[in-house]
């Protein structure tokens, strides 16, 4: 990570964050917010995918064939597992967070997010707000054992902050999107660095091999 690199040990680590969009929409806010503040991760130095539930066509959490492979949501639970760090962007519906993406978060537990870092990123048609959403989902966070950031986005009256192209029209709004997929890459980095380290002091502090 750049803003960290004199202090790291380990120059190759490559981190990895996911942005998971919670909106099916064809040219989704949601969807634009989220890529935005992966360029944010990018910056830091991370590698960066877009989720976009429309593409996975996943069955319903609970249902008959909840524990089926579904390729859909294999392939969705093995691109999180991989990442070290998760964006979740949502629109607010009724005051709290999309169904889409609460199924997706229901079709996946522990083994996908225990331990990573997650970033919250709301957007609502109304002037309130996606605080309600945002506050659902870092309970969420804490329910998976996942290290929810301090900082999160929540965008009211979403409609008038994006131009027709899905690019924000207020630079200091896309530099707090940058900021949360900057922390995300970061806190996950030391994270990462932080486990290296303890399996090295581990390592070296082992029993010497009797055998020679």
């Amino acid at each position: 990570m750049p803003f960290l690199k004199q202090e790291a040990p380990l120059d190759s680590l490559k981190i990895r964050v996911v942005g998971i969009s919670g909106s099916l929409r064809k040219d989704s806010l949601t969807t634009s917010a989220l890529r935005t503040a992966l360029l944010g991760s990018a910056e830091a130095g991370a590698a960066t995918e877009l989720i976009d539930l429309r593409e996975y066509d996943l069955i319903f959490a609970g249902g008959e064939n909840h524990r089926l492979a579904a390729p859909g949501v294999a392939r969705l639970k093995q691109q999180v597992k991989q990442a070290h760090g998760i964006l979740l962007g949502t629109p607010e519906y009724h005051g709290s967070f999309s169904g889409v993406l609460k199924n997706a978060l229901d079709l996946m537990g522990f083994d996908e997010f225990e331990g990573k870092m997650i970033g919250l990123i709301g957007v609502s048609a109304g002037r309130l707000g996606a605080f309600d959403a945002l506050n659902s989902l870092r309970s969420v966070g804490r329910a998976l054992h996942a290290w929810v950031v301090p900082e999160q986005v929540s965008i009211p009256e979403a409609w008038r902050c994006f131009d027709d192209a899905g690019r924000l029209r207020d630079s200091k709004l896309a530099e707090r999107l940058h900021h949360v997929g900057r922390r995300v890459a970061e806190f996950a980095w030391l994270h990462e660095c932080g486990r290296a380290r303890e399996f090295v002091e581990f390592w070296e502090s082992a029993m010497e091999n009797p055998g020679g």
